[in-house]
């Protein structure tokens, strides 16, 4: 593979090498990258603002992800959090920060990941900025959205009685990093053994490759749905659920039954002889969404196969319990992903 310095381009070069290519598919786009600042236009709609930050060594090991995966899951990880507020994501800006170990090659690679995402999700690259990492790769995406004032959901909305839902299926990136994470113990120990990933393609593929749940909120528009609270699944089910709680002053009934986990997550965990539900509570990097609705929204559900209904809401001093398939019940305890522990 042909390698080119990044000094041979300098900060400013590199960017117009990286971003040449940039068309602009949102007409609230009115200036993008090459000034002193991208200029966005709502037209009187809410701007919805989040920030995520990804560390090499901390969020992400390079042994395994493909720069091209790492690039979309970038993007993924932050519109996720624009439709978990019901609003649709138009722009993102990146900043990177680069150590010289990575070649022009290596970022063009990373690149085309960032635009497959943007081109999914109809989002534009507006803006960023480079700088030099003393080490690793640093990942810094700022995402823009927008929202009609009475569309906007928080997670403060939900009361006693609503319907306590998730999109998708649970579980399967937390095994997905435990597969990858054996191989390499085991690469390192003997690099002569080829990797045995065979048949874990799916919890794999959820690790590496996140999808946002834009059809979600494309289904609550053309059903007139609205959620009373929303938020999306990073940190793991049970802290997320303690989250919407909290901001709600609500408590929560979550049935272990109705948790949905794909075979291919239970065989997964098995493997490593690990509860199913204990991954899908508490592995985290799930990018599905959580939401409460009002019960009048039932049947309308039912119509669309990628929402399950998990339980309800009840007076926050009954707190947030999960009833077992064996009828026991016990408190919702978070186990998640906590960013600064040691």
């Amino acid at each position: 593979m042909e390698r080119t310095e990044i000094a041979d381009y300098g900060e400013f070069g590199l960017i117009r090498h990286l971003t040449k290519n940039i068309e602009l598919q949102n007409v609230s786009s009115i200036l993008g990258v090459g000034d002193d600042a991208a200029v966005i236009d709502h037209y009187g709609k809410q701007t919805v603002v989040t920030t995520d930050l990804l560390i090499e060594g901390v969020h992400f090991d390079l042994m395994y992800t493909p720069l091209k995966h790492l690039g979309y899951k970038s993007v993924v990880v932050n519109i996720s959090d624009i439709f978990a507020m019901n609003a649709q994501p138009t722009q993102i800006t990146l900043s990177l920060g680069i150590s010289n170990r990575f070649p022009v090659e290596a970022l063009e690679e990373f690149y085309e990941g960032v635009y497959a995402a943007c081109d999914t999700y109809g989002v534009d690259l507006v803006g960023g900025d480079t700088a030099s990492s003393q080490k690793g790769f640093i990942i810094s995406i700022t995402a823009i959205g927008e929202v009609a004032a009475d569309k906007l959901v928080k997670r403060s909305g939900a009361k006693k009685g609503d319907l306590l839902c998730c999109s998708g299926a649970l579980g399967a990136p937390y095994l997905g990093l435990l597969f990858l994470e054996r191989e390499k113990k085991i690469y390192l120990e003997n690099p002569n053994i080829q990797p045995d990933l065979e048949g874990e393609d799916y919890v794999i593929g959820r690790l590496l490759k996140p999808e946002a749940r834009q059809d979600i909120i494309q289904f609550f528009e053309q059903g007139g749905i609205l959620p009373t609270a929303m938020m999306d699944i990073s940190d793991g089910l049970s802290s997320e659920i303690l989250h919407i709680c909290e901001s709600s002053s609500v408590g929560a009934v979550l049935y272990e039954e109705k948790i949905p986990i794909m075979e291919e997550t239970r065989k997964a965990a098995y493997k490593f002889e690990l509860d199913p539900t204990a991954c899908a509570l508490s592995g985290g990097e799930e990018y599905e969404l959580l939401f409460t609705v009002d019960q009048k929204d039932y049947d309308q559900l039912l119509q669309y196969d990628q929402i399950t209904v998990i339980g309800y809401m009840t007076d926050a001093a009954e707190g947030a319990r999960i009833i077992t398939k064996g009828g026991n019940t016990h408190p919702i305890t978070a186990q998640g992903w906590n960013a600064f522990k040691k």
